[in-house]
């Protein structure tokens, strides 16, 4: 597996647990030890996001669509930084039932800022079997990433994980 750093910001522990799960995952279908890093985005610094070859990056989504606090210094870092020959997949915590309008809209903000430092982005989810009215995070039909609900469908959480994890670890590993 190539060097893999999953950076999250979580207020409430959510996105964190989400961020070990997601480890775990990658872990459990053949990542192999020591090759993932879990990191509080308050850890992010240069040398993490150059030793990387590729950046998981989650967000919870506050009020109305917006990134989760800590991301908000880090986000300028991660614009401004060289992210070209790297591979970053996004994912996200969101409450559907209560912000069905902005559902992990977070994750869009992360997107866009990978995208402009050079990125390739992969690891999109169809909008299909989840609730919400809208969501910044989806182009072209699909999400930019893997949206996750722990308020309203924890019972979707594993599954949707070990999808996901399995779309994206032929771009994250070795050949």
């Amino acid at each position: 597996m190539k060097k893999t750093v999953i950076i999250y910001g979580s207020t409430t522990g959510t996105c964190e647990g989400l961020a070990n799960k997601i480890a775990a995952e990658l872990g459990a279908m053949g990542a192999g030890s020591g090759a993932v890093d879990v990191i509080n985005v308050n850890a992010l610094n240069g040398n993490i996001v150059a030793g990387a070859e590729n950046l998981l990056l989650g967000t919870s989504t506050w009020g109305s669509g917006g990134l989760q606090d800590d991301w908000y210094d880090a986000i300028e870092s991660l614009k401004n930084a060289d992210l070209s020959g790297k591979t970053v997949a996004i994912f996200g915590c969101g409450d559907s039932l209560s912000y069905p309008d902005t559902f992990c809209g977070g994750m869009a903000e992360l997107y866009n800022a990978a995208k402009a430092a050079g990125a390739t982005v992969i690891g999109a989810v169809p909008t299909d079997g989840y609730t919400y009215l809208d969501s910044a995070a989806i182009i072209d039909g699909q999400f930019v990433g893997l949206p996750l609900d722990e308020d309203n469908e924890s019972s979707k959480t594993d599954d949707r994980i070990a999808a996901w994890v399995a779309q994206i670890l032929p771009h994250v590993s070795y050949p």
